[in-house]
Order: structure tokens, then C-alpha cells, then sequence
């Protein structure tokens, strides 16, 4: 909650800073027009926008890791790490209470690290030392050096003078002291509000791991042989979706008899996920590439085919009747209104399919693939390797906004009169 609400004070500062301070010397024709609906180029990204978006989430990012990217003074606040230290009174049948000192020594995890070493004190209740690894937590028995144990009566009342009893806790500036509901204390040292490496390791060390796999590689694959395979097998699953279903989508919006003979199909498998036919794909056509491949095709199918039956459906009937009253026939109708006019429905589509099997191929990767991003991250975390699972997830994510930028490339050339008609 913290960083969505950092993020977003973020997002309403940047806007009035840019709009009021930026813009205002700027002139900004788009922002005169009277009429903006239905327009598509009266809405363009801010690239300011987009440039602040992206460093706010990786300072974000950056900021509760304890990244060494950026300065000190942008780190959240982090775990503790040193020698914290509390007082607990303990009692014993016949004995008055007593007091000592716990001294624990917190360290970061996979570092080596010596226990403290403090005077015993001389009551019969003994100081006691112990180690604990960053936001974890450790029981603390106090009772073990004591001259009087649990046999006698040992009983801890108070932490830092705060009573205590089983199921409670008392909080101190090092961390939380709790106590079991067998009486033994347990010491959590303060979290701060940075992530643990194994929740989410820094951007260094992600950019690290991706050097390292692209030289040593990673299960016996380098990094480009894994993002190469996982591309090939959503291109070519994405095309054979395209080629099946927008002859089919034409068929459905320029046919009554196609389109109820097919709606029924299309609808009923279209809000289906396609994770979901993974064992109906295993058992038709087992776990190789053609298995992986179909279900790639049948996640872009459905959609190109409603893409390309709202494009047909969407295109003026005055278009048509103005090219019969011409002497167009069906076919030259078909080449130069309906196609022309589908096509931005069809790029639009183009797109979400695209994004459907990249998100796809994870899954279908998980078919007993040897290589892929997909089998990649799915190994990686089942041996904790955030790093890797997070680099996996970056490298799809940038690769396939890389395709839609070119996509976009294509649609601008190709059909230039998009929200112009």
C-alpha cells in the first residue's frame, strides 16, 4: 500500500507540474479542438508522461530494494542489521525475580556472522546472546543458561519492563519480542519497509543475472536460444490464428448462415482461457512443439475471428451503396471498402491476440519444454531464483511491447486513414 500510494502522489504531482508549468509555454494545437470524440489523433501519449511513468517505477523499485542505482537518501527504510538488545524479568519458585539482558546480533543472510560475546551478570537469571538472519525470526531460550530452569518455576514476566504473557508481544526499537504459548520468546528484528532479495532482488542484481545467462546460459540453453524459442512458437502460433480466423471473422460478418452456424463456436470458446485446454491439447496432440504451438493458435483464433467480424460489421452501408451506384462489383466492393475498412479492427485485434500468447506461452511451456522463457521462469521459482523469474518477466514484457510498437509501425502505414473516416 505504501509504494501505491507513493506511486500515485507521484502520478498527480508529475501531471500538474507538466500541464501548468511545461505545457503552459508550450502550444498545444490538439488541446484547441472543439470536437475530440471519435478523433483519434485528438489523444496522444505525453511522452513526458510515459518517460516519468517508467523511472517512477524503477526508483520505486530501485528505492525498496536499498538499490545502490540510487543514492542513499531515495532508500526506504531498511531491516535492521546489528546487536539489538532487551531486558526480561524472569521468576522462580522461591526465588525473587531477576533481570538480564539478551543480546542478539542480526545479520544479513548468507553472510557469516559470530555470536556476541557479553559478561553472564550475576544474578541467579544469566545475560543470554543469540543470532538472528534479517526479517526472519528466532526462538530465544533464555531459560537454558539460568541457575534456575523450567523445573524450577522459570518464568519470564516482563520484556523491558512490560509484562508479557504467552501469546503476547512487546515491541521495542530493534524489533518485536513475542512470547510463544509455551513461554518461550521469540525475537523478530524490525523489517523496515525495504523487500527481501527473495520477495524481490534489486535491479543490479537482475541485470547481473541476465549477463550471466546470456554468457553461461541457463539448463543447458543460452538466454537467446530460450527468448528465440519462446518467440518462434508464438509467432508462428499467432499467424496460423490470424490465417484461420479472419477469413473465418469475414465469413461471420458478410454471411447471416456463416455467422449462426459459427457464433455459438466463437462465443463459447472465446471466454475460455486457454490454460484450461492444456490437457485436452496434452491428450489430442501430446507434450511436443506442435502441442504448444496449438495452444497458442487456439488463444489468438478467437479473437482475430471477432476482430475481423467487427471490423465487416462496422463499415458503413452508405460506402457500399456509394460503390454499387459506381458499378463496383462484389469482389471490387470486398478489395476496396470492406477490407480497407476492417483493417484497424483488425490490427486492434492483432494486437490483443499478440499479448494473449505471449501470456500464453508461459504456460505452454510448462509441457515439458526444455527451452523457452516460459520454462525458464517456471524452474527458476521453483528454486526461489526471483532474480531470474524477474528478468524472464522483463525480457517477455519488453519483447512483446517491442512487437506492438512495430504493429503500430505497420498499422500507421498501412492504414493511415484510421479514426479519419
Amino acid at each position: 500500500m505504501i509504494v501505491f500510494a507513493i506511486y500515485f502522489a507521484i502520478f498527480v504531482i508529475s501531471f500538474f507540474v507538466v500541464k501548468f508549468v511545461v505545457h503552459r509555454a508550450a502550444t498545444d494545437y490538439t488541446s484547441l479542438k472543439t470536437v475530440t470524440f471519435g478523433d483519434e489523433s485528438a489523444v496522444t501519449p505525453n511522452r513526458i508522461a510515459s518517460v516519468v511513468s517508467v523511472l517512477s517505477i524503477f526508483l520505486l523499485w530501485a528505492a525498496f530494494t536499498g538499490s545502490t542505482l540510487v543514492p542513499g537518501f531515495l532508500h526506504a527504510p531498511g531491516p535492521f542489521i546489528g546487536d539489538a538488545t532487551f531486558t526480561y524479568t524472569a521468576q522462580a519458585a522461591g526465588q525473587a525475580p531477576d533481570d538480564a539482558t539478551v543480546t542478539i546480533r542480526v545479520f544479513e543472510v548468507g553472510t557469516e556472522v559470530e555470536q556476541p560475546v557479553v559478561d553472564p551478570g550475576d544474578g541467579w537469571a544469566k545475560n543470554d546472546v543469540d543470532t538472528v538472519g534479517a526479517w526472519r525470526s528466532g526462538l530465544i531460550r533464555v531459560d537454558s543458561n539460568d541457575e534456575f530452569g523450567r523445573d524450577d518455576g522459570h518464568e519470564v514476566i516482563a520484556v523491558n519492563g512490560e509484562p508479557i504473557a504467552p501469546g503476547q508481544s512487546v515491541f521495542t526499537k530493534f524489533g518485536r519480542v513475542g512470547m510463544s504459548p509455551k513461554g518461550t520468546l521469540n525475537f523478530e528484528p524490525a523489517k523496515g519497509w525495504q523487500m527481501e532479495p527473495i520477495w524481490l532482488p534489486a535491479p543490479e542484481a537482475v541485470w547481473v543475472r541476465v549477463g550471466e545467462i546470456a554468457t553461461e546460459g541457463y539448463r543447458s540453453f543460452t538466454l537467446l536460444e530460450h527468448l528465440g524459442y519462446s518467440l518462434f512458437r508464438v509467432v508462428v502460433g499467432f499467424v496460423f490464428g490470424a490465417l484461420v480466423g479472419i477469413p473465418l471473422g469475414f465469413a461471420m460478418g458478410l454471411s447471416n448462415w456463416f455467422r449462426g452456424w459459427f457464433d455459438p463456436i466463437v462465443e463459447f470458446m472465446r471466454p475460455v482461457p486457454p490454460l484450461a485446454l492444456i490437457p485436452l491439447v496434452i491428450i489430442w496432440a501430446g507434450i511436443g512443439e506442435v502441442g504448444k504451438i496449438i495452444l497458442l493458435f487456439l488463444a489468438a483464433l478467437w479473437i482475430m475471428a471477432i476482430a475481423a467480424r467487427a471490423g465487416v460489421s462496422g463499415v458503413s452501408i452508405s460506402k457500399v451503396h456509394a460503390a454499387y451506384s459506381l458499378g463496383a462489383s462484389k469482389f471490387q466492393i470486398m478489395r476496396h471498402v470492406i477490407m480497407p475498412n476492417s483493417l484497424p479492427e483488425i490490427f486492434t485485434g492483432a494486437r490483443v491476440a499478440m499479448g494473449v500468447c505471449w501470456g500464453t506461452v508461459v504456460a505452454a511451456e510448462l509441457v515439458a519444454a526444455e527451452k523457452g522463457a516460459g520454462m525458464m521462469i517456471m524452474v527458476a521459482s521453483k528454486f526461489q531464483q526471483t532474480d531470474i523469474v524477474l528478468m524472464g518477466i522483463i525480457l517477455i514484457g519488453v519483447i512483446g511491447f517491442g512487437i506492438d510498437i512495430l504493429m503500430r509501425m505497420a498499422e500507421k502505414a498501412l492504414v493511415p486513414w484510421k479514426g479519419r473516416t
